[in-house]
């Protein structure tokens, strides 16, 4: 199970992003902090880009990144090799992102969901277990 997290953000999200690594600290996580830390206009593929190259190099076990959306930040993750990043906006997502698809890098949008639902789709997102069998065959498909 996931044991260290990589976590990032752009400016539009630093508050979530700082209160999120304290939750998952105070749970017992080893959160890895890749920025970005003010909340001065940023270009948001160069966290999502330190935060995949985390879990590419299994230096994190999964990574976080918040912007304001979450989309541009799963489109940026989505080009590394490896890395299956889901944007979520609810608990049904992302539970079935871990169950069905391996998510292995969690993405949500700061301007679009309250923190406190941004905690329980990380908590959600974290407790869950991939399913494999079926879905394991259909990840394996768009992995090669």
């Amino acid at each position: 199970m996931f044991k260290t997290i990589a976590i990032g953000c752009d400016h539009a999200a630093v508050e979530y992003k700082e209160k999120l690594r304290a939750y998952l600290q105070e749970q017992g996580y080893t959160v890895l902090n890749m920025g970005t830390d003010t909340t001065d206009a940023c270009d948001y593929p160069i966290y999502a880009n330190k935060v995949c190259d985390k879990v590419t190099s299994k230096e994190a076990d999964c990574g976080i990144l918040i912007c304001g959306t979450g989309i541009g930040m799963s489109m940026a993750a989505n080009k590394h090799k490896g890395i299956r990043a889901a944007v979520c906006g609810d608990l049904k997502s992302s539970e079935f992102t871990r169950l069905h698809n391996d998510a292995n890098v969690l993405c949500m949008g700061a301007r679009i969901i309250s923190y406190e639902l941004c905690e329980q789709i990380t908590k959600k997102f974290l407790e869950t277990d991939f399913m494999g069998g079926k879905h394991k065959v259909r990840i394996d498909m768009f992995e090669d």
